[in-house]
């Protein structure tokens, strides 16, 4: 009779571990390059000027938002090849290029959507432009 019983309880308790365990959808994954081009260097006459390369990609961290509360989910840095990948939940992203001030930054923000067990390709373009460039664009008054 205990073992009837004792049989009973197990066979309860299946659905519960079931949930607790296996309710959670397999992961996804993102995977993609990030490229980083200069706005071109500008010729002020002075050949010794200091250029970066930019292939810095520690200075532009990505950042994996979710797409309703734009909330950080994820901070990426790409390898030494510019290549990423991270294991995301199922769900809706946008992917954003985080670094120098935004106003020396062109990039747009990528939407993406992960699906269980697969993996989701979002290639980042960013055109770095110099800050020299930036402020000479500005119009100054003469008088």
């Amino acid at each position: 009779m205990l073992l009837k019983y004792l049989i009973y309880a197990c066979l309860a308790l299946i659905p519960i571990a079931c949930i607790a365990s296996g309710g959670a959808a397999a992961p996804g994954f993102l995977e993609g390059h990030l490229k980083i081009r200069s706005s071109g260097p500008v010729d002020i006459g002075d050949e010794n000027a200091p250029t970066v390369p930019p292939e810095n990609y520690g200075e532009y961290p990505l950042l994996v938002l979710n797409r309703g509360e734009k909330k950080e989910v994820a901070r990426l840095i790409a390898d030494e090849n510019g290549n990423y990948r991270a294991e995301l939940p199922p769900g809706d992203y946008v992917l954003e290029v985080k670094g120098r001030p935004r106003a020396h930054l062109r990039c747009k923000p990528q939407p993406f959507t992960v699906v269980s067990n697969r993996t989701v390709r979002v290639d980042m373009d960013v055109i770095a432009v110099d800050q020299w460039r930036v402020r000479s664009t500005q119009s100054f008054r003469q008088d």
